[in-house]
């Protein structure tokens, strides 16, 4: 069995007048192996289960704000003042979209990549915003808003 010269053209002599012609085999580019395909994969879904997480328990600080607004604890002179019902409907809002988006990016909607990097920037800068209401669940969710935009901004489009 013979092997073939990996890289056309070195090493070989110079056709003939009156040969025919040879073959020049082009470089393409490999596959990707499964560990990669796998790879992407899985982090395409943890970015969709940090997504749905994340909407979930954006979903349920609107909630309890819109129920319940003395739950949390209003700080004095913080330069970002809302009324509790504001922040209420904003995380209500924000926590709806996520989930829907978490679910379209489930079934495999790229534009839910886009829309779901978005709406956890909106949902880290709200949550920054809303640290004095309760400092706790506002970082817990800014720390999973980055992991998310982590996961599905490390995409490679050749799995398409």
């Amino acid at each position: 069995m013979t092997q073939s010269n990996p890289s056309p053209g070195v090493g070989d002599a110079p056709p003939e007048q009156g040969s025919p012609p040879t073959q020049r085999r082009v470089a393409v580019e490999p596959e990707l192996g499964a560990g990669k395909r796998a790879v992407i994969i899985g982090v395409t879904a943890v970015g969709a289960i940090f997504l749905l997480l994340a909407g979930v328990l954006q979903f349920l600080q609107g909630l309890a704000a819109l129920i319940k607004g003395d739950f949390f604890v209003v700080a004095r002179n913080f330069t970002y003042t809302f009324n509790v019902t504001t922040w209420g409907w904003i995380h209500f809002v924000i926590g709806v979209l996520m989930v829907i988006t978490g679910f379209a990016l489930v079934i495999g909607a790229m534009w839910a990549r886009v829309v779901g990097i978005g709406l956890a920037l909106f949902s880290a800068m709200a949550n920054f915003m809303f640290l004095p209401y309760y400092p706790a669940w506002a970082i817990i969710i800014i720390i999973l808003d980055v992991a998310l935009i982590w996961a599905l901004a490390n995409y490679d489009r050749a799995i398409d």
